[in-house]
């Protein structure tokens, strides 16, 4: 008898400690004035949802997009300016046990307004796209974590059919293959989704792929990207016209397998789709939309790697531009940048389906959020 109920205790015990793993949600807004709060960090409660907030940053203008290091012990920023050469790209190291986050340092984003940030899995680079003037910069990470000088930055002048949006080229995401030895810059001017080769023991790691880009429909504007946990498939949110388009990828090579709404048929305009995440299980696939909308289009993903629509979810706020899903895929929280609430939502792990929980959290212009395990 007393083995069974060590062995129940014990059971509770690793569940709670599971239940306990600190998850932290990072989110980004734009302040426009560096006296106000740019950085909240809160804590996620992995159990009923809700949010703590654990610290603020100032001092810090726009910081509009974020992204972490591997280890989680650094937090990255795109300071998005319209101002030309403003933009600025800078670093911050988080303490989970002094629940702090504190500045390091910052270098110029090589062209204006930087938007997206990702960093190589060895913690050793970071790649930024610059919207305004569509250009990537790559900045080598030195130990302590602080950005060095920009050791890459290509320019590029194409623009596509849309007079008013496609002037010339705007990258929106930098995003690694799956193996880390590519990586895609989706171009909302061009219509294309660029590609380079990435070796991280070379002092300037972007090289020249075999296929440059791969095209995207036209009048689509590429935005952001993601590739299957299986590695074998890509998915593209295109914000002009609203859709996904689904790859198939090898080798630094997509080649087009769908393309699908993100919003119902009677919709026939004024769509800005936004972000797009998969499921830690790779079962279904969020994508944010804008504009009329407001909502999370829900899909699942067949063996095959196509979509298929199963709902939409209001994201009870407006101008939902980014959202992320927490580690075990338990929890959706997205921000509306509109009104400047952050909403939390409980995942159906079978289903796919969200359901809002906990209270809504007010952060003015929130623009971004990423959460990470520690």
């Amino acid at each position: 008898m007393k083995k069974k109920i060590i062995l129940l205790l014990t059971t509770i015990l690793a569940c709670i400690n599971l239940y306990s793993q600190d998850n932290y949600a990072f989110f980004g807004s734009y302040n426009w004035d560096k006296t106000t709060n740019g950085i909240y960090v809160y804590q996620l409660d992995t159990i009923n949802g809700r949010l703590k907030k654990i610290t603020t940053v100032k001092n810090i203008t726009n910081p509009s997009f974020l992204t972490l290091s591997p280890n989680g012990k650094y937090v990255y920023a795109c300071n998005e300016s319209k101002t030309p050469n403003a933009g600025r790209v800078s670093s911050f190291e988080f303490n989970p046990e002094k629940k702090t986050l504190t500045f390091m340092n910052s270098q110029r984003s090589g062209s204006e307004n930087p938007v997206y940030l990702t960093v190589h899995k060895n913690g050793k680079w970071l790649i930024n796209g610059n919207y305004t003037e569509g250009s990537v910069s790559v900045y080598p990470i030195a130990e302590d974590g602080k950005i060095e000088p920009i050791a890459q930055n290509f320019q590029y002048t194409e623009g596509s059919v849309d007079p008013k949006r496609q002037d010339r080229s705007h990258i929106h995401s930098t995003v690694f293959s799956p193996n880390y030895d590519y990586i895609f810059f989706p171009d909302l001017g061009a219509d294309k989704i660029r590609c380079y080769q990435f070796d991280a023991n070379q002092s300037q790691p972007l090289q020249t792929a075999e296929n440059p880009f791969a095209k995207a429909p036209l009048e689509s504007g590429p935005r952001h990207f993601t590739f299957h946990p299986n590695g074998k498939f890509g998915y593209c949110i295109e914000e002009l016209s609203g859709t996904i388009s689904v790859y198939k990828y090898e080798n630094g090579n997509l080649d087009p397998l769908q393309r699908i709404n993100t919003h119902p048929e009677s919709l026939k305009s004024g769509f800005e789709s936004s972000d797009i995440h998969i499921s830690p299980d790779g079962k279904f696939l969020y994508a944010s939309n804008r504009g009329q909308e407001n909502n999370i289009a829900i899909f699942s993903i067949a063996e095959d790697g196509t979509l298929k629509t199963i709902g939409y979810q209001s994201t009870l706020g407006e101008h939902p531009r980014v959202f992320a899903l927490n580690p075990s895929g338990s929890f959706l929280i997205a921000t509306n940048t509109g009104n400047g609430n952050v909403i939390v939502f409980k995942r159906d792990k079978e289903t796919g389906l969200l359901e809002k929980v906990g209270k809504k959290i007010k952060i003015r212009n929130v623009s971004c959020v990423q959460i990470k395990r520690y």
